[in-house]
């Protein structure tokens, strides 16, 4: 078993509560999950460990990335943790990563940090050649930019 360090990771600090946030996060993917211009469809999110998360990642091309997994921990308000290694049910599959998107307060705000850890050191390079730092920097600046705007949103 290897110790090297293979985690990619982006944070970012959030103005807006962690109850806002967590919410967006897990009822609105489809608004933040994959950078502009590519799309997501949410096929299901069966938010608790051990549920089903499946979508279809789709680029300005036609390109279609189709993720099927599981979700190995799902903490309201502090963290979900997911992986690929599986599909529902407990069935194995070609593992490429866990990934985890967490949420903690910090005054106020939230510090949202998404990471991912890899199995061998080709998927890791693979994750990074494929524009992790950019991607992931991407989808937390939309995350960010929906809840701060549902914080500064007037009330009805």
């Amino acid at each position: 078993m290897t110790t090297e360090n293979l985690e990619l990771s982006v944070t970012r600090l959030i103005d807006a509560p962690v109850e806002t946030v967590w919410k967006i996060a897990t009822e609105r993917l489809e608004e933040w999950w994959c950078p502009r211009p590519w799309t997501v469809e949410i096929i299901e999110q069966d938010w608790r460990a051990g549920g089903r998360s499946a979508m279809v990642m789709r680029g300005p091309n036609g390109e279609e990335m189709p993720q099927e997994g599981v979700f190995l921990e799902v903490s309201p308000g502090k963290r979900f943790v997911f992986t690929d290694a599986f599909m529902t049910g407990w069935h194995p599959q070609g593992p490429f990563m866990v990934g985890a998107m967490e949420f903690a307060d910090e005054s106020g705000k939230t510090r949202y940090t998404g990471s991912t850890r890899h199995w061998t050191r080709e998927a890791y390079d693979q994750h990074k050649a494929m524009g992790f730092e950019q991607g992931w920097a991407a989808v937390a600046e939309q995350l960010a930019a929906l809840a701060e705007a549902e914080t500064k949103a007037p009330a009805l």
